[in-house]
This record gives C-alpha cells, structure tokens and sequence, in this order.
C-alpha cells in the first residue's frame, strides 16, 4: 500500500447529558457551551479541535506513550512549546509544534482534527448547581446554571500517513523513524480515537465520547470524505443513502474502506456494517500493510 496517502475517520457520538466544552460566560452565573448558529437559525453546540486534540493527547498519555513536556518561552513574550523533539515524543510527531526563537521551529501536524459538532439542535436546557463551600466562611451560597445538551456529535480526523514520522525539506529537527515505529504510533493514536475522552468538564457531567459509529476509508489522496456525509435522521437512523453516495462518489480514490457500528446501539442494525471493535481492528492492520 505504499500509494496510500492519507487515513480519514468520521465518528459518531452521543451525549446523554452533556455539557462538553465550555464558552465565554454570557452572564456571572451561567456557566455557557460553544455553540455554532447554522444557517437553519438554530444553536448547534460543539466540542473544539482544541479539546479533542488535547483529549487524544491525555489518551495517550494514559496508554502508557510518554509525552513531550510544555516548557516555558525562551524569549520575552514568547510562546511556550513542546520539547520539539518529534523522533522522541508521539506527540510532537503527530500533533506538531511551533518553537518561536531566534530561530522559528514549527512541524505542521500530520493529524488534522475537525471540532466535534452536535447533529442537535440546543434547546435552551440547564443544570442548576449551588456552590456550599461559602457557607463555612459565614457567606450566601453561591447559585450557578450550565448549559447542558443531549444529541448526536460528529467528527472527523485525517491523518497524512507519508508525513508520520517523516519531515519535509527544510525541516530544523531530527526526524526519521522506521516502518514499526510509525506503525506503533498511528495504531496508538487509533486507540485513542476508540477510547476518546475528555478530564473537561467529567466531574459533574460524566460523558462517554467514545464513537459509537465509524466511517473510515485509506486513501490515494488527503480528503476527509465522510466529513459532511455521516448524519442521522428524525427517527434516529443513519442516513445510509448518504454514506453509500460518498463511497461511490470517491470509489478511485479509496484505497479500502470499513464501516463499523455498535451494534443494537441505533434503532436497526445494518449487516453491512462491521461491529465498532472489528472496524478499528481493521484500520490498524491497514496501517499494518502501509508501514511495515
């Protein structure tokens, strides 16, 4: 496979009771959700990029990879930054960094992460939550409300499999890994994306981000085809119409695909689609094939 260019992944969630990633506060007591207005005048609310990439890189930490510690700017008013060191951390390898110094040092991410965007609608519901803690000091309880939602999410990464563990003409950093080494990292990273979950906002509203569906395709081309192509209808079905469309549409440029679903979690089971743990099994031994 070694015309593979690119490994694309579109998942799908479901929040119960949720209140995933925090906005700027619209009052001093209400505690608010990101939200996007789309063009059906309706608040949709999402889950950053930023808070999923931070989420995937906790995941791995928790798998056991080690990560490249932040350390404080080199120059006045400077950014902090990772080590730099993508041929030792995971992290900085797929994630990428920038190091403003005399001399810039940057690594675009070869892992492109899209926000996480509810298929719901918000609708206006709250959690009502009283702080006690001011009662030992003699004060009034603090009252607080946070927007909470429940629905489906969607999101999407690629991955630019030629550019894991590898880095382009130019480059200030040493990078060069072999086929088991970028095979290790990818399949990682995979894990990751099966396990996701987020230390944001868990203590009160525990949420399982875990996709519960799949659609993922290696490609001859980096283009995340089932970005806008995974959506669920009013009775809670998969648009399946859809997804067929887009692996018809895309036929010459898929390499292989999998759709994996958990099965008996949505109203029908397609027996076209694979169980979720068999469709991850099955990205991993492609990445497999691509490294080694």
């Amino acid at each position: 496979m070694t015309n593979a260019k690119a490994l694309t992944i579109t998942y799908l969630t479901w929040a119960s009771y949720a209140s995933l990633n925090g906005a700027d506060k619209e009052a001093d007591n209400i505690v608010s959700i990101k939200k996007i207005q789309k063009n059906d005048g309706k608040e949709y609310p999402y889950c950053s990029s930023q808070a999923v990439r931070r989420a995937l890189r906790e995941q791995l930490a928790v798998l056991g990879w080690e990560l490249s510690e932040t350390s404080e700017a080199r120059q006045k008013k400077g950014a902090a930054s990772t080590q730099c060191d993508p041929q030792t951390y995971i992290d900085d390898d797929l994630f990428g960094f920038m190091q403003a110094d005399a001399e810039t040092i940057k690594r675009t991410a070869p892992l492109r992460v899209s926000p996480l965007i509810s298929l719901d609608p918000y609708r206006g519901d709250m959690d009502f939550g009283t702080n006690y803690m001011s009662l030992k000091t003699g004060g009034n309880p603090n009252i607080f409300e946070t927007e909470i939602h429940s629905g489906y999410y969607v999101g999407t990464i690629l991955l630019e499999l030629d550019r894991v563990g590898e880095k382009s003409p130019g480059d200030k950093y040493e990078l060069q890994l072999p086929g088991e080494e970028k095979y290790k990292r990818t399949a990682a990273l995979i894990d990751a994306v099966q396990n996701l979950w987020t230390v944001g906002r868990q203590s009160r509203f525990l949420t399982d981000m875990s996709p519960k569906f799949i659609c993922a395709a290696l490609l001859k081309v980096k283009n995340p085809i089932f970005l806008e192509s995974v959506k669920v209808n009013a009775d809670g079905r998969i648009n399946h119409n859809l997804i067929e469309n887009t692996l018809a549409d895309n036929s010459s440029q898929i390499i292989e695909y999998v759709i994996g679903e958990r099965k008996d979690f949505f109203p029908e089971n397609n027996e076209k689609y694979v169980p979720l743990g068999e469709g991850f099994e099955t990205i991993k031994s492609w990445l497999k094939n691509v490294y080694c």
